[in-house]
């Protein structure tokens, strides 16, 4: 059994309390947040074993663990901070925003030998699982070239949940670089390659003209105006990876946020909003049937009251076909799942990782190569797209072992 503190009261942080609660190898479950309501509110509402009145009550308790659910550029450090004090932790995306934090990470990691998950919803998104399976039949022959998009306008929830997050000041933080959000595009990609790494980049970034104070340099807490970025990059394996990361597109996030396409000698794939097809030199098969997720609550869910309802979407989706649901607790049946049914893989791959002492597959090292992408790729962007090498920490020192948690037949 293991016990975890939660950091953050917000938004996703209810629906992943609700799981780790329903988890059989959980048993306390302690919540912190910066408004003491929300956290007494999320307690109450899923029957939590209490609160904390701080971070730092957290660190000094006898819990297991820590998740953070915290605003995305306040993570590395917090990791840091749990792992010294001895804590396994859970990470919402994205894992750092600097080379210097993740190193940090990893090093903290290593140092103490506890456990580190990033929570990166695309490792396990059907598309991605589907890919992965066919790339292990040997169905693609080589990738050589592969697509991430995370395509999410603003006007589409992202107003209502910086409101909600940050205060009255909320427009400087909602101009968060895209780049520097890009593990759900490239945790995709690379997620199926498995094998291949980011060694460097040439992005270009487009200047936002909205006008509204959001990606606004005077107002904006990172000093950015760019409200998109494409990002050509270079693999270790010799092929490329385009990376698209928009908050000002015409395009319906809430069917699909994420989307994927691999190409390679023997066979493609390419996914849309609406359609995933499988394509060979014989002909062109729909596959959406595989790929697409069953909701698993309505949007009108009064755990969801305080969401956007064009976020909704992204906190019903449940499992797809392509998922192996057998391997989940039976307590999971049923319950909430979101971002096309990542949620329960996301929880259980963290406890049996912490429980049963193995390597989750979104660890520090495969996180580091699912995040220093996209900080490499701003930082090209900021110097007009000049092609910039992307560090890289190597290999999880300890390989998951086979048939555990995460491998391909996993989710």
């Amino acid at each position: 059994m293991t016990s975890l503190g939660l950091v953050g009261a917000g938004q996703f942080a209810g629906q992943f309390a609700k799981l780790f609660r329903l988890h059989p190898d959980v048993d306390d479950i302690v919540v912190t947040d910066l408004l003491p309501e929300r956290a007494a509110e999320l307690a109450q509402r899923e029957g939590l074993t209490g609160t904390a009145a701080s971070f730092e009550e957290l660190l000094s308790s006898d819990l297991d663990a820590i998740a953070l659910f915290t605003q995305r550029w306040t993570h590395g450090p917090l990791a840091v901070q749990a792992l010294r004090a001895g804590k396994h932790v859970y990470s919402a995306v994205p894992m750092a925003v600097s080379v210097e934090e993740i190193a940090a990470i990893i090093d903290a990691v290593r140092e103490t030998g506890l456990v580190y998950m990033m929570g990166e919803t695309s490792y396990y998104n059907p598309a991605t699982v589907y890919a992965r399976q066919r790339l292990a039949e040997g169905s693609f022959g080589r990738v050589f070239y592969a697509e991430g998009d995370y395509v999410h306008d603003m006007d589409l929830g992202f107003y209502a949940a910086y409101a909600y997050s940050g205060g009255e000041n909320w427009k400087a933080t909602a101009s968060y670089p895209p780049m520097m959000y890009p593990t759900h595009s490239v945790g995709g990609v690379l997620g199926a390659l498995e094998s291949a790494h980011a060694v460097s980049v040439s992005c270009l970034g487009v200047p936002d003209q909205r006008g509204d104070g959001v990606f606004d340099k005077t107002i904006s807490q990172f000093g950015n105006d760019l409200s998109n970025a494409t990002a050509l990059f270079e693999l270790s394996d010799g092929g490329t990876m385009r990376i698209n990361e928009m908050r000002r597109v015409g395009y319906p996030s809430h069917l699909r946020e994420s989307r994927f396409r691999w190409f390679g000698t023997e066979g493609s794939f390419e996914q849309l909003a609406t359609v995933s097809l499988w394509q060979d030199k014989e002909g062109v098969t729909d596959v959406s049937e595989l790929i697409d997720s069953v909701p698993t609550m309505s949007p009108d869910d009064p755990a969801l009251a305080g969401v956007a309802p064009e976020l909704r979407d992204a906190f019903i989706s449940g499992s797809a076909p392509v998922h192996d649901t057998s391997r989940l607790p039976a307590e999971f049946r049923g319950a909430p799942n979101g971002h096309e049914g990542s949620h329960h893989f996301l929880v259980d791959d963290f406890v049996r990782a912490v429980v049963d002492g193995t390597m989750p597959p979104v660890n520090a090292w495969t996180a580091a190569r699912f995040n220093l992408p996209g900080i490499i790729a701003h930082a090209s962007a900021l110097a007009g797209g000049e092609r910039l090498p992307v560090p890289d920490f190597g290999d999880a020192p300890v390989p998951a072992p086979a048939g555990a948690a995460g491998d391909d037949t996993a989710g």
